[in-house]
């Protein structure tokens, strides 16, 4: 049996760079809050845990004084910024680049924005922190939508300017923006942007082409990553023989009976050591 990590998995840019930024600060003060999960991989968030990185949710991040807190990629709304302002935080800013220009990008929009006759609409997963962040550049006005099924939630009285979420799927944005180019009445404005992660939407096409090059895919991502899953389903449209693990220690090894080729990889968020160790773990169960 042959077994393969694909090169094009494992953290992106954003995600390495805020977990340099918080290992680089661990280095110095063995104490670092972050505020929610710094990458959506449970394993990775315990690595970092030992380390003395804690996790905090928005309430107690309100509640703190004078502390240093790590903000991750996804980004925050404005209110963050103002409440360490108001209680003496330090940041560490450790947003993407990619977010943060979409954040601004749909800041300049609302104060650009006539409000009685346009509206800013994202396509993203609610609750998502990448979203709230987004949602917060507009006073929480914008209209968040997660498929074509939900767009009678836009005014179409309205002009509409779309963004999407850096993650989400370019072929479904695409599907949304013609759902919704059949629905806007003469006179009115449709502005969509071109939003989603080029970096994203590459690995997209990539692990396609992997899957298909092998017997059984072992995708390891933790439950929580939304790149995951849109990943995760792009090896299964191939590949049906697709499983989503988290670690070594969900590895089915019945399910890899008869395979000649085992493709490894995952999502963004998903570190390369963790694939390793799966590697790893199928080929000492292979030489037993």
């Amino acid at each position: 049996m042959t077994v393969e990590i694909d090169n094009d998995s494992g953290f992106c840019f954003g995600v390495l760079s805020a977990i340099g930024k918080a290992e680089e600060e661990l280095r110095r003060s063995r104490e670092l809050y972050c505020l929610g999960d710094i990458v959506h991989n449970g394993i990775e968030c315990e690595r970092l845990q030992g380390l003395g990185l804690k996790t905090i949710n928005h309430e107690q991040f309100s509640s703190l004084l004078g502390a240093k807190v790590l903000l991750r990629a996804h980004g925050e709304p404005p209110s963050t910024y103002q409440t360490a302002r108001d209680n003496g935080i330090t940041l560490i800013d450790a947003t993407c680049p990619v977010v943060l220009k979409l954040q601004q990008r749909i800041h300049r929009q609302y104060q650009e924005l006539d409000r009685e006759t346009g509206q800013i609409v994202i396509f993203g997963q609610k609750g998502h922190a990448e979203v709230l962040g987004l949602v917060g550049q507009t006073d929480g006005t914008a209209i968040v939508i997660e498929s074509a099924d939900e767009i009678d939630r836009i005014d179409f009285k309205k002009d509409i300017f779309l963004y999407s979420q850096t993650t989400k799927s370019a072929s479904s944005y695409n599907q949304l923006i013609e759902k919704i180019a059949e629905r806007v009445p003469e006179g009115r404005r449709f502005v969509h942007n071109n939003t989603v992660c080029g970096q994203v939407s590459h690995r997209r096409e990539n692990i396609r082409e992997f899957a298909s090059r092998h017997d059984v895919i072992l995708f390891v991502s933790g439950r929580k990553s939304s790149n995951g899953k849109v990943l995760f389903n792009e090896c299964l449209n191939v590949n049906p023989k697709s499983y989503m693990i988290e670690g070594k220690e969900d590895i089915d090894f019945s399910l890899l009976d008869g395979a000649r080729s085992v493709g490894i990889c995952g999502a963004t968020s998903t570190p390369k050591w963790l694939m390793e160790e799966c590697r790893d773990e199928i080929m000492k169960k292979d030489k037993s």
